[in-house]
């Protein structure tokens, strides 16, 4: 059996490592049209900003090192041109020139490519979706010395570079099409990182879409939203798409911005064509939909599971939950699932919760919070997804959420997980059980408000706005007409609260207005918890005087 792979990195390595395993006398041969086969893609920033030292150490295989190990075929500067089905061969472009190459079983494994607008090929424009490109970009900043620098996106790659510009010692705008960078999370998520880049020497430049890319005699501008940014050089990070040109030109079924359609086996259209990784259709775990993940996790596994069915192991790849961590300066950010336009674009009837709970025992040194938010059915009370903002500790319990929505758990579950404790990594609730802990507050009848809903609550008369944090909390910041009593002394000042109102609760994390709303149930009243707390509605009205955001006069802008 001879088997080709078109593309290395994440997929078509796996897939090639694991075919090898499964089959010792087995032709592999692997064409990858870059001059690296294995390397770190996610890594690639890292290095520019100096985190990652060497160049070699981007490289986790060479074309050498899959010949001893795994005795593999790699031939890197490559590039597979045409793909003739019916004769089951490769039509291979070299420096030398073009040659055929046959195959019993194919799996195409191309990635995806840079959305690269018009202009973008010009001198001073970078992508950064190689090797070969950060090295461009290296070298760029070595030969040149820039001071400056645009960074068009606000997703992974821009978040990231721009980060490890700075680390440079370059002064970088971040210009985003959207509100929010990071687009996958929630908008009160998204601040928090919005305020960070402020925070760290960047730039945000939101709500303001790439419209021209120029080259001048100085450097380069991009205009966007009607202005003009001038800068030394540009680093494109504007998304990518399935780079799947082989496969429609070779009539493979194609999907989602052209995406190849592959079946659980990783098989497509063609019995004897296999592919995986960024260019390829897959389902979404949560809504069981077609979507897209260009991430390294789902590739990996896609391969694997080519490499299994070729091999006749019956492997089926069930989907993905988009599962993503990213740091940005000092703080990390994680998601899983569905997000909340995405739960209702989905036709889920959910809802969330938002808490403010610390990543370890708070009388251990060094506790620090986090922001995570839980998004929940609330016939089911099923997870469907989790996102979360802060320092240590985000990214495990954004995994521990990954694996609960995998197991189709509800909130109940969430307060039953058996999770490890100890002072100095957790605390004996950890911030996962205090999440089902807060559902299942909701789903038995705890009424919440969002800051979304701001605006009404506090602009009816027939409201009560009840704040109960202590009188020094309430000095420093307050909604307007907000009373305030301490928590501690509600129980002897309830007449101050009127019973022929709705009561709406704040405090600063959302956790002292739970208790005054319980007892404000307890004594017959209609009361709603404000939903992430005080330092939430902080956070948003800082975010959005800082990012020129229209705005209602409570502070909370105006979607």
């Amino acid at each position: 059996m001879k088997v080709v792979i078109i593309g290395g990195v994440a997929g078509g390595a796996t897939a090639a490592a694991r075919l090898r395993r499964l089959n010792e006398s087995a032709g592999i041969i692997v064409f990858e049209r870059s001059g690296y086969v294995s390397y770190a893609n996610c890594g690639l920033p890292y290095y520019i900003g100096g985190e990652i030292k060497r160049r070699s150490a981007l490289t986790l295989q060479t074309p050498e090192s899959f010949k001893r190990r795994f005795n593999i075929d790699v031939r890197v500067n490559s590039e597979v041109i045409k793909i003739d089905r019916a004769a089951k061969k490769l039509r291979v472009r070299t420096k030398d020139g073009e040659y055929d190459e046959s195959y019993d079983k194919l799996i195409y494994s191309p990635g995806a490519r840079p959305v690269v607008p018009e202009g973008g090929e010009q001198e001073g424009f970078f992508t950064l979706r190689t090797v070969e490109d950060t090295f461009a970009v290296d070298d760029f900043i070595k030969e040149h010395s820039p001071k400056t620098a645009i960074v068009a996106g606000g997703g992974f790659i821009g978040l990231e570079a721009a980060e490890n510009l700075v680390r440079r010692g370059i002064s970088v705008t971040l210009i985003h099409g959207r509100e929010q960078v990071l687009p996958q999370v929630d908008y009160e998520t998204a601040c928090f990182l919005n305020a960070e880049l402020r925070q760290s020497g960047v730039n945000p430049v939101l709500s303001s879409r790439v419209e021209k890319l120029r080259k001048t005699e100085s450097g380069v501008e991009v205009e966007a939203g009607g202005k003009i940014y001038a800068a030394d050089f540009c680093l494109l990070a504007l998304g990518v798409l399935p780079e799947t040109h082989l496969a429609e030109d070779a009539g493979l079924e194609l999907g989602i911005k052209k995406a190849v359609v592959t079946d659980g086996h990783m098989c497509t259209s063609d019995v004897d064509i296999y592919a995986v990784g960024d260019a390829v259709q897959i389902k979404n775990m949560v809504t069981g939909k077609d979507t897209l993940f260009a991430l390294a996790g789902p590739a990996n596994k896609q391969g694997r599971i080519a490499a299994d069915n070729i091999c006749g192991i019956n492997s089926v790849y069930a989907g993905g939950e988009g599962s993503s961590v990213i740091k940005v300066f000092s703080l990390t950010c994680a998601f899983t699932g569905l997000n909340s336009a995405a739960a209702k674009e989905a036709g889920y009837d959910s809802d969330s919760v938002i808490l403010f709970s610390a990543n370890h025992a708070t009388y251990y040194p060094g506790a620090r919070n986090m922001t995570l938010k839980v998004i929940f059915d609330k016939k089911s009370g099923k997870i469907l997804g989790a996102q979360a903002v802060g320092y240590d500790g985000v990214d495990k319990r954004i995994d521990v959420l990954a694996v609960a929505i995998k197991a189709g758990m509800t909130a109940y579950g969430l307060q039953e997980l058996d999770l490890c404790y100890a002072p100095p990594y957790s605390s004996a609730k950890d911030p996962v059980n205090m999440a089902g802990y807060a559902i299942a507050n909701v789903l038995g009848g705890v009424k919440q408000f969002t800051w979304r809903e701001l605006p009404g609550v506090l602009g009816s008369g027939d409201n009560f706005i009840l704040d109960v944090r202590t009188e020094e909390e309430f000095a420093e910041g307050h909604f307007e007409g907000a009373v305030n009593i301490p928590v501690d002394d509600l129980r002897e000042n309830l007449a101050k609260v009127p019973k022929d109102k709705k009561v709406y609760v704040n405090c600063h994390s959302g956790l002292r207005s739970y208790i005054a709303c319980r007892i404000l149930m307890g004594n017959g009243y209609d009361c709603y918890n404000f939903s992430g707390g005080y330092r939430l509605y902080s956070a948003i009205c800082g975010e959005a005087e800082a990012g020129g955001v229209p705005r209602h006069p409570c502070g909370i802008p105006i979607a």
